[in-house]
This record gives C-alpha cells, structure tokens and sequence, in this order.
C-alpha cells in the first residue's frame, strides 16, 4: 500500500536547488504580507487559520518568519517541480530551531522529499532515511543542538556499532542532519493523523484522496475512532471478523487512533464553539492536529523539541 506513504496536504517554502548550491534571493521577503493574526498571511505560510487558532497564537512562528514562509513556498514548489508542499513545522534545538517543510512529485506513491531551514528563508534538502541511519538515530537522546554540522560521537551511539563502521571504512558518527530526518519520519509515523473517509482504498489496493470527503460532523469529529494513522496499519490485522463487521474496507483500512498505546496519548478539544476541533499529542507534545468539522479543512503542525515522552504514561 505505496500510496499511504503520502501525508494529508497542509497547505502549500523555498530552498536549494537540485546541485546543491543555496537559492538565496535575499534577506527580504519578495512581497509584503498583511499583519499579524490576518487569514491570509496564516494561509500564505501554509498555516490556515484554524491551525493557527487551534496551536495559539502564531502556533510559535513570528510575524518575520511567517512572512518568510509565504514568500518561499510557492518558490520552492517552483524550483523542485513538487506537485504539494507544505510547512511540517518546527523543531527547536539548544542554539537554534529547524523548520521543516515536505514536499510531494507528480507521483504521489512516492516517498515525501523533507527539507529544513534555520531561518525560513533558505532551505536545504534532506536526504532520504535509510534503515541503517533510523537504527542508529533511535539510539540516541537528548535534544537537538540546532546545528545540522554537529555530529554525534561513537560513545554517544554504541562501542559495537561504531567498531562495525570503521571496519565498513565509514566514521563512527551520526550527523545531526540525519537524526533530523529519522525522527521526522518517526513522528510521521506516530502521530501523523487524518479524518475517517479522507482517503478511500480501491479494490486493487490502491489509495487515493477522497474527492466526496466533506468532513466529519462534530459528534463524530470529538471521537478518537474517527481518526486514523496515515501509515502502515500494525493493528488492524490482529481484529476479529466480528470486529470487523461493521468497517467499510474502503475507508476503514488504516490504525485508529482509538485503541492508541499507551491510552491517554491524545487530547481531544473543540474550540470556538465547535468550529474547530483539535487534537494534541502527549507522546510527542507540540503535535496538534485541527479539523474543521462538516469541511474538507485539515491537517496537522509540529512544534516541540522532538523528544519523545513515554514518562508521562508509566504506572
């Protein structure tokens, strides 16, 4: 099931091109947004207002960095010929923060391209995770330093792992850049959610946005069942048939978030009166996920140091 490996569009940043040289076109941005808390300007740095509203107050972007962002983005879909991007958010180190933005080519089956800047204004792309990095970068602790140069000495991985790169010719370290990209791809894999019925699942095995997806009402919008893991269903196959009596394979062919462990990982609110409901991680705080009910409206924003809180959840 290729197609899944695609997340839920947030809206349409900027960066390197292909050969690697910094697209830099300046300390300005090339067009003025409106002020702070505006719709537009939300919209223009691929964060919609119910977003906004939902993670508080620019959802810890600055007016500046804002700006940045909605003059970058339709430039960087410009520069790669990226079919969708969007801005994936943020994550903050010790002596600085990256902003990450992800980006899909015309086939969408495709693994999603990543890409982080320290100042939204010039970005580079990352490249692609390889399960020998993800094994290495689980290894590791702490919080993020904020410098993509930094590299992560041997003793900080593993006396063995590191005996096993030098025999390979390779150094016994792990750069910054690519614990960056695993632990993106792990919060992807955790906690990147979408509604029930956004994305419909043919006969052929084959996935595909739901055209006819109008939203889900509010009592359903306040239900954990209602929301599913955009990735690889782990549980579905271990349910009974009489659990499965009452799904339609079409849209019920992914993890909900229902019988999520460890229970009590996610927060679900609606704000301004039911006109949007929000969803938060505990596991990962600073993930917030928004749905404006009885709307195609929705998508999900990080903000946090990417540490990951199983602590909260011991008994």
């Amino acid at each position: 099931m290729a197609a899944v490996a695609e997340a839920p569009p947030l809206p349409p940043v900027r960066g390197r091109s292909p050969g690697g040289t910094a697209a830099r076109r300046g300390g300005r941005p090339e067009r003025r947004l409106p002020g702070d808390g505006d719709a537009a300007a939300m919209e223009a740095a691929g964060l919609p207002a119910a977003l906004e509203l939902a993670a508080g107050g620019g959802a810890g972007l600055s007016p500046e960095k804002r700006a940045a962002l909605g003059a970058s983005l339709p430039l960087l879909r410009r520069d790669y010929r990226f079919e969708a991007v969007w801005f994936w958010g943020c994550v903050r180190g010790v002596r600085g923060a990256y902003y990450i933005a992800q980006g899909l080519g015309t086939d969408r089956a495709a693994p999603r391209s990543r890409l982080y800047s320290l100042d939204c204004v010039e970005w580079s792309l990352l490249t692609p995770l390889t399960k020998e990095v993800e094994a290495q970068a689980e290894k590791l602790k702490g919080r993020f330093q904020g410098d993509p140069s930094f590299q992560y000495e041997y003793a900080e991985v593993n006396a063995e792992d590191a005996e096993r790169l030098l025999e390979d010719g390779k150094e016994p370290v792990i750069k910054e850049e690519d614990r960056l990209i695993a632990t993106i791809d792990q919060i992807d894999r955790a906690v990147g959610i979408i509604p029930r019925g956004a994305f419909v699942k043919t006969p052929l095995g084959s996935v595909h946005e739901n055209r006819n997806f109008e939203g889900l009402s509010l009592t359903e919008a306040k239900k954990l069942s209602s929301y599913f893991h955009f990735t690889e269903p782990v549980n579905l196959k271990n349910k009974t048939l009489l659990e499965k009596a009452n799904w339609d394979p079409s849209t019920d062919f992914l993890d909900s978030l229902e019988h999520d462990i460890p229970q009590g990982s996610w927060t679900v609110q609606s704000e301004k009166g039911g006109a949007v409901v929000v969803l938060r991680s505990l596991l990962w705080p600073g993930l917030t996920f928004y749905h404006v009910p009885m709307t195609k409206q929705y998508g999900y924003v990080y903000f946090g140091t990417a540490c990951l809180q199983l602590t909260n959840f011991l008994v």
